[in-house]
């Protein structure tokens, strides 16, 4: 028989199961699966080979000494940061790499201040963001390609970076290029430097971005392309972004130094995007830097472009459901019957993965826990049995029915019967209950009859109708009035703290478990 203390062990155990270990299973297992896998193709089945599987992530921004004004190397630092990390890593680690991409593209902001970062920060950052990825052991498979675009976290604006040369050098040690074109399937990926497109068209950052763009564009091929930038193209403001955004629309908004370099933006200019679009003539074009999810369609020279922005895959930034894409481009190895007569919408499918919400789930262990101190300490009796309590309410809820359906029945019987006053020698009147049918007429006997009434001279006299009030002792237990208060007190603390220590010697070393086994 489980006790109180037993029940809510094990509720803590399946809260911490499904918490820390299974929710995290849940898109790569049910919730989220490649786009071309799960769509019906109308030209024929789609096998494995026929579409490149592409993992975009967004925004990862690990905390440091520059995130939430928390004071470098405090505690409330460490455990933000220990949390935040642990997260990302549980949901690259079970959701991402189990769907088994070809290529994960990342999106930028890695770092959260790491334009501003010392040298010996910026590689202890990096540390994390290699660990949490596992971009050393991904690097040397030759099944997966990674790609990564910078972001304004990393190298900062063109006001920033223009005067910092250092800073882009330090990036691109470690992460490769900042601008890139690479042929993935069918398609060209066309990643920008987004964060030195605006910046002074005199200023050499500003110009090289943009050479690399025609250059990119002179020698294109046949291959349709796909533009990469970490901060959207030009929107305007109030833009509806579509029914998976959580958060408001957030406007456009620029800031300038006085050499007209960019200090911050939320979007490419208008004029910046506008020639992006036509130089480029993406088939899609995939940003970030918002944090939360956005669609919008750009109207071109060229008809129709689709842009869509990813959001974050941190718990952390301001986003309460972290995502991250599956993104199916048609190979270009694939069957004819997949080629031919397909439209860019089918060559290019999209799927937005939803990942846990952590900030849901520290909710619920905080909820639970309110709960677990009440129950225990509040409880009327600390270690009665449950199954007590289950069988004295079903006991009650028995004797319920059973009273109504006497009702009913003693209803019918009524119903079926007929009453007649008898009485007896000594001149008493007594009610019997008869059932209803026609009697014959009495012959002989001692019988008198008067009126409607009979008369029976050997009629026993009837039992008293007055009802007699028989006492019963309740049993009520031991009578508590020996004990003192403060002894009820202490026994009741004694007994409350029994049950959580219980509870904590069996949850706190599987919670430890399941944190380290993710992380280490």
């Amino acid at each position: 028989m489980w006790t109180l203390t037993g029940l809510l062990t094990l509720v803590w155990a399946l809260t911490l199961l499904y918490g820390e270990w299974f929710s995290y299973m849940v898109p790569s297992m049910w919730t989220c699966s490649w786009p071309h896998q799960s769509s019906s193709s109308p030209n024929g089945a789609v096998s494995s080979s026929d579409y490149v599987k592409i993992a975009v992530v967004a925004d990862p921004q690990l905390m440091d000494r520059t995130s939430h004004s928390l004071a470098p190397k405090s505690l409330a630092l460490e455990i933000a940061q220990f949390y935040t990390d642990l997260y990302m890593r549980r949901a690259f680690l079970s959701a991402v790499l189990p769907l088994n991409p070809d290529v994960i593209l990342f999106m930028g902001d890695y770092f959260d201040g790491g334009y501003i970062l010392s040298d010996d920060e910026w590689q202890e950052s990096l540390g994390r963001i290699q660990h949490i990825f596992n971009l050393d052991v991904l690097r040397k498979m030759s099944s997966k390609k990674i790609y990564l675009i910078s972001g304004n976290h990393d190298i900062g604006y063109a006001a920033f970076n223009s005067k910092n040369p250092e800073i882009i050098k330090r990036y691109e040690t470690e992460f490769g290029a900042r601008k890139f074109k690479v042929a993935i399937g069918e398609f060209d990926f066309i990643a920008v430097d987004a964060q030195t497109l605006d910046g002074n068209p005199k200023k050499q950052i500003t110009s090289e971005s943009w050479t690399f763009l025609k250059n990119a564009m002179e020698g294109a091929n046949s291959n349709q392309r796909v533009l990469l930038t970490h901060i959207p193209l030009y929107r305007p403001d109030w833009t509806p972004c579509g029914p998976h955004r959580s958060s408001p629309v957030i406007n456009q908004r620029i800031h300038r130094a006085q050499d007209q370099e960019i200090v911050y933006q939320n979007y490419i200019t208008e004029e910046s995007s506008k020639t992006l679009l036509e130089l480029i003539r993406p088939a899609m074009v995939l940003s970030g830097h918002d944090h939360d999810l956005c669609t919008v369609t750009h109207m071109s020279k060229h008809g129709p472009i689709k842009e869509h922005t990813l959001g974050t895959v941190s718990w952390q930034q301001g986003n309460l459901y972290p995502s991250y894409m599956l993104l199916s481009a048609r190979n270009s190895t694939s069957s004819s019957s997949i080629v031919e007569g397909t439209t860019t919408e089918e060559a290019l499918l999209t799927q937005i993965c939803f990942l846990p919400m952590q900030t849901h789930i520290y909710i619920w262990y905080l909820s639970l826990f309110v709960m677990t101190l009440v129950i225990a300490l509040f409880w009327p009796a600390n270690e009665v049995r449950i199954s007590r309590k289950i069988g004295a309410a079903m006991s009650y809820t028995s004797s319920i029915f059973r009273s109504l359906s006497s009702k009913v029945k003693e209803k019918n019987e009524d119903e079926n019967c007929e009453y007649e006053d008898i009485w007896d020698a000594e001149g008493t009147m007594h009610l019997i209950k008869k059932t209803r049918k026609i009697s014959p007429p009495a012959v002989g006997g001692n019988t008198v009859d008067r009126g409607s009434a009979v008369m029976r001279a050997n009629a026993r006299k009837g039992p008293s109708t007055e009802s007699q009030t028989t006492e019963h002792a309740i049993n009520v237990g031991p009578v508590r009035t020996s004990r003192s208060r403060a002894k009820m007190v202490c026994w009741r603390l004694l007994q409350f703290l029994r049950a959580i220590l219980i509870i904590a010697a069996l949850n706190l070393p599987l919670y430890v478990f399941l944190v380290f086994k993710d992380w280490i």
